[in-house]
């Protein structure tokens, strides 16, 4: 199975639901979201209701809360990719705990930030979260990428990986490798001198060869192989 990911279409703005359970947070996000010109398709207040309501409103990302009743955002994110795997998530929660952060990464989730962020640091969030970045509150992302590399080191040596067999080029493992540090897409064409549109496509190249979902399961791809200690 190929990587089922597509990026926003171009010329219209990016597509957006709402999850929380709380009415006033929910639609203040969903105005502060509308007011910088993205279409807020819909929101919801549990989980049932957003699977409900997906697929009609097929949104971009999904900025959702991880503490809801009935069913928790860690496993709607589940159920959401599963079912839409086009479809990118945005944790936006108060909890800013190791164990929360990580469950929703390994659930699929794209980004993750606390509700204490900034009006325009959702707005660069949902954006960079629909572009596939890996986006984190600042101090979460090293959280992340040191969960990775002690389960890298900690786990036996399983032999020859099948992940292995896709060919990549000279330019997508240089690209693999700041990946695998922790840049996003802009830092790593400053570094490269080349455009960070072509940076996205050297990544979504790389996620389809190597049959992965998001850049998140690409950054711990990386480090499992050891990319981020080379120079």
């Amino acid at each position: 199975m190929t990587a089922d990911r597509t990026a926003p279409v171009p010329g219209r703005p990016l597509r957006v639901m709402v999850v929380d359970d709380h009415p006033m947070w929910r639609d203040a996000v969903a105005r502060d979201l509308s007011e910088t010109g993205l279409d807020v398709v819909a929101t919801a207040g549990d989980g049932d209701e957003a699977l409900r309501r997906l697929p009609a409103a097929r949104p971009d990302v999904v900025v959702l809360d991880l503490q809801m009743p009935h069913m928790d955002g860690v496993r709607l994110t589940r159920y959401i990719l599963s079912a839409h795997p086009r479809v990118r998530v945005l944790v936006l929660t108060a909890s800013g705990e190791q164990s929360d952060v990580l469950e929703a990464v390994k659930a699929g989730a794209t980004g993750y930030l606390v509700k204490s962020a900034s009006r325009e640091e959702l707005l660069d969030a949902v954006r960079r979260t629909a572009d596939g970045e890996a986006v984190f509150t600042p101090g979460l992302a090293g959280l992340v990428l040191g969960e990775y590399r002690r389960l890298a080191v900690a786990a036996p040596d399983p032999g020859p990986n099948p992940r292995d067999t896709p060919k990549l080029t000279e330019r997508e493992t240089e690209v693999l490798r700041f990946v695998a540090k922790g840049l996003g897409s802009r830092r790593i064409a400053q570094r490269l001198q080349i455009s960070h549109r072509t940076v996205q496509n050297h990544v979504q190249n790389t996620l389809n060869k190597l049959q992965l979902h998001n850049r998140v399961e690409l950054t711990r791809y990386a480090i499992e192989q050891g990319l981020d200690t080379e120079t």
